[in-house]
């Protein structure tokens, strides 16, 4: 009981003043740092290490999180966050890696590319569970990544900045989607008509113009071991705050993203997790709209012996198995999202049938707390969402995401042209069901 009241207190840094081999199996009592604990895949990374007997740390710049109340964390940490210093987040997860031991240290979300920068600063002991910085940004930029996958000769939709002359033309031929290079959580995605023109405020080099592919959407987590697959599954939204699902279930048809996926990795030799998100066209071909350097919600399909095996460095020869459930939802978002549709009767109903009938991913018996303080421990994203207008992506990530050089998020005003596109992305989401 006394240990679980640490969960009201921090362990607050504010800056103050042998590396294992690549490949290394990492041992099973491995003392593991987590770069963020306020999503509910960091939690379901943090359970299933913990299950395999690590010890798990938790770093992130919010005093309240999910992970913070749960049994499969050690001690939780506050740091600052990167988007308001850099250099002083790199330190303060430099000295809690040397003051606690680390031995591994695992990205969760967009926080990944600030996190690569210490590679070239960690101790002997500590190994990072990431492709380097270098590695990671290409893939990070939309457009940098698809030119990669056309230069591999695998199929990709027509994309170009939107500076470019051909962007005009591309506007032109077909319905187009907008949106940031760097972007993340489909903060600043603007679906747009054959014909409509592209409104000012868009002609930046920040911004991407791409055709748009019509058919079912399909997401994917894979991870990697030097551009061999150690575990992929396919899935797909069926509830969404924006355009991040929050209610999924997974896909076994989808042979035409697998092997896509399974020939970009291997191309690129690729070691770590990786997500892209894909169009499904009427054909069955997988078309790919970006890539997720980093984990996903994909993580709550993996079994969890298997993937924490893979982590630590000791893959299981049959691969990572998938669980024997289909569907997961993160209930309480799921909850709301079903509220926000009371007034229009068919999407309530389908939304609330989910809630009642898909597992979610927060609860479990031996660590409930997660689940029974989820509010007051996400009320620092919910305050945004209430207070500030912002989507569930928004709130989540915009202390965390890639700023440096390019914004994610250029705008900083909007224009009656902005507005006009979010009211047309708005009445997209509502033929599409969301």
């Amino acid at each position: 009981m006394l240990a679980r009241l640490s969960i009201f207190f921090d362990i607050e840094y504010r800056h103050a003043n042998g590396k294992l081999r690549e490949g290394d199996a990492v041992p099973m009592n491995t003392s593991v740092l987590l770069t963020l604990g306020r999503l509910p895949k960091a939690l379901e990374l943090a359970r299933c290490l913990h299950a395999a007997g690590c010890r798990v740390f938790v770093a992130d710049p919010f005093r309240w999180h999910l992970s913070k109340p749960s049994r499969a964390v050690t001690r939780s940490f506050r740091v600052t966050a990167p988007n308001d210093d850099q250099s002083a987040y790199l330190d303060e997860l430099l000295q809690i890696i040397e003051s606690e031991k680390i031995d591994l240290i695992v990205p969760v979300s967009e926080e990944a590319l600030h996190v690569t920068l210490l590679e070239p600063r960690l101790p002997e002991h500590a190994r990072l569970f990431s492709p380097s910085h270098d590695v990671l940004m290409p893939l990070h930029d939309k457009l940098a990544f698809l030119e990669r996958a056309r230069a591999a000769g695998l199929r990709s939709p027509e994309t170009y900045r939107a500076n470019d002359p051909r962007a005009e033309g591309l506007a032109a031929e077909t319905d187009y989607v907008i949106k940031p290079a760097l972007g993340c959580s489909g903060i600043g995605l603007h679906v747009c008509a054959q014909g409509a023109p592209l409104p000012m405020p868009v002609r930046a080099r920040s911004m991407l113009v791409q055709k748009r592919i019509h058919g079912r959407e399909a997401s994917s987590l894979t991870l990697a071991e030097e551009g061999r697959i150690l575990g992929t599954v396919i899935y797909e939204g069926l509830v969404f705050s924006g355009t991040v699902a929050t209610c999924f279930k997974r896909v076994d048809d989808a042979l035409s993203a697998e092997e896509w996926i399974a020939n970009f990795v291997l191309d690129l030799g690729y070691s770590g997790f990786i997500a892209f998100d894909f169009i499904l066209d009427e054909n069955g071909d997988a078309w790919p709209l970006e890539c997720n350097p980093r984990l996903t919600s994909g993580i709550h399909f993996m079994d969890h012996a298997d993937l924490a095996a893979s982590i630590l460095g000791a893959p299981p020869g049959h691969g990572i198995r998938l669980k024997p459930g289909k569907a997961f939802q993160e209930g309480h978002t799921t909850l709301a999202q079903a509220y926000a549709a009371f007034f229009s009767p068919r999407a309530f109903l389908r939304r609330i049938g989910h809630v009642f009938s898909t597992k979610d991913v927060l609860w479990s018996w031996r660590d409930p707390l997660p689940f029974v303080l989820m509010t007051p421990m996400s009320w620092e994203i919910l305050r945004q969402v209430v207070f500030k207008g912002a989507t569930f992506g928004e709130a989540a990530t915009r202390d965390i995401e890639w700023r440096v050089g390019e914004a994610a998020n250029p705008q900083a005003k909007e224009s009656p042209d902005l507005n006009a596109l979010k009211q047309r992305t708005t009445l997209d989401e509502a033929a599409l069901g969301r």
